[in-house]
């Protein structure tokens, strides 16, 4: 029989045994976590790899994917908080100083193209086309608590009250949108219904006949039954174009055409299951980014930034400014800046 000394002892060796393989099991647990979060433009899609992935076997990876949009993704990126950041527009001059800081390296991979999408309400039955001209009239940070009227923006609109909705200013689709069309980025009026979550937009919307907003392409084809895209003209002497798969290819639908990222931390890379992520999402993405509503990458695209990839080529081909109209091709052969 044993003493109760023996049985403490026991009991303790059991403790910590049991204590060793909890904790060896929640490092295998950590070790099979993919953290992403960011931009919800780009969140269909990389939740269609996560499920495709994790279906096809995905080396027993748990991919969890949040939306706390372009601008918060990169924020915790930047803090050693996530594996790979959703990004709907390229890394900005403040939050590479911010990665720069904390140690975090990464890779840059264009992985789809999105086309921002302007929508009215269905009911609405007086806008044609708009120009990106009366689009800067309708943002411009000069039109706050002046321009409130369709009728002030063209002539021939009717006096019906204007309603503006999109993207707040942690997203990556405000970012671009402004740059596309006031000329600088974040630089808007401030009096309109801003969310990042664009269901909130789609509601908005949905529910004025006055209303206008934007959105990715993507948005567009999951809620056209309750809104209705407007073309748009680069000039005023432009054909009107409408968003799609094929104005986006052929580089007709501008300015507000874009490529859209995933920016994977190098730290992270060297783990086996987030390599095997990463390389099965630049392999079936463009299938399933065109089956969620965005366009596909030309194939030497993938195989260009796949390449980068097996390189180590670290860094942002862009330096910290958003560029509009930017080939990826172009933008995966230039230099890698950190």
């Amino acid at each position: 029989m044993k003493s109760v000394s023996e049985s403490i002892q026991a009991t303790l060796r059991a403790a910590g045994i049991l204590a060793a393989l909890g904790g060896a099991a929640s490092a295998v647990q950590a070790a099979e976590l993919i953290e992403i979060d960011g931009s919800s433009t780009v969140y269909p899609i990389t939740e269609a790899v996560a499920e495709e992935f994790q279906i096809s076997g995905g080396g027993g990876a748990q991919v969890t994917v949040g939306i706390s949009g372009t601008g918060g993704g990169f924020k915790r990126f930047c803090r050693g908080e996530t594996d790979i950041s959703d990004a709907s527009r390229p890394i900005l001059r403040d939050e590479m100083v911010a990665c720069a800081q904390a140690g975090v390296k990464y890779y840059e991979l264009p992985i789809a193209y999105d086309a921002l999408t302007v929508v009215i309400n269905k009911q609405n039955d007086f806008v044609d086309y708009l120009t990106v001209a009366e689009l800067k009239k309708m943002w411009e940070p000069a039109a706050q608590g002046k321009i409130t009227s369709w009728k002030q923006i063209r002539d021939s609109f009717p006096d019906v009250p204007l309603k503006l909705a999109g993207a707040g200013a942690d997203s990556g689709t405000f970012d671009y949108f402004t740059e596309a069309v006031v000329g600088k980025a974040k630089s808007s009026r401030g009096d309109y219904q801003a969310s990042e979550d664009d269901n909130v937009t789609v509601q908005f919307v949905s529910r004025d006949k006055g209303a206008i907003g934007y959105f990715g392409l993507a948005y567009y084809e999951e809620n056209k039954d309750k809104l209705k895209a407007v073309p748009i003209k680069a000039t005023e002497s432009a054909p009107a174009v409408l968003p799609s798969l094929k104005t986006v290819n052929n580089s007709s639908y501008q300015p507000l055409s874009r490529p859209i990222f995933i920016y994977v931390k190098a730290k992270s890379l060297q783990r086996p299951v987030v390599r095997q992520f990463v390389e099965f999402y630049l392999q079936e993405g463009a299938e399933l980014a065109k089956e969620v509503g965005y366009v596909d990458l030309p194939a030497s695209a993938y195989t260009l930034a796949l390449d980068n990839l097996n390189a180590g080529k670290l860094g942002t081909g862009f330096g910290g400014t958003p560029e509009v109209g930017l080939h990826v091709e172009d933008l995966l052969k230039r230099e890698g800046k950190l």
